[in-house]
């Protein structure tokens, strides 16, 4: 009988070990966020600058801040992927201003981790 509950915790702590091994080998998925500018005829806007950020709340203070210019689809894409912590509920929501002088559009994108988040701003 003794052999059999030796065997059987053996058993019990080799799937422990194995479970533990698999789940920190999971690998993260990218968090993006993709941002496509388009003016008022939706025809999309090449070497726009879009901007992402967010304020504190009750501070005013800019907590992030990144810039990055459209490619010739009209796309800016942003990887968050570093900034995501595994365990993490939700990411963040963030401001979007896009503009190529003279227009200028504004909107918000939610980021949500481990995917690819998609917004579009029409510049007027």
């Amino acid at each position: 009988m003794r052999f059999f509950s030796t065997k059987v915790f053996h058993i019990a702590i080799l799937s422990l070990v194995i479970v533990m091994v698999s789940y920190s080998c999971r690998k993260t998925k990218e968090t993006i966020a993709t941002v496509t500018v388009k003016d008022m005829d939706g025809a999309l806007i090449q070497n726009a600058s879009v901007r992402l950020y967010a304020v504190g709340e009750g501070t005013g203070e800019l907590r992030f801040d990144t810039t990055m210019m459209t490619n010739a689809s009209g796309q800016a894409s942003f990887n968050f992927t570093d900034y995501y912590k595994a365990g993490q509920a939700g990411f963040a929501v963030l401001d979007i201003e896009a503009t190529k002088a003279p227009l200028f559009g504004k909107g918000l994108i939610r980021i949500e981790e481990e995917k690819t988040n998609e917004e579009t701003i029409i510049i007027k």
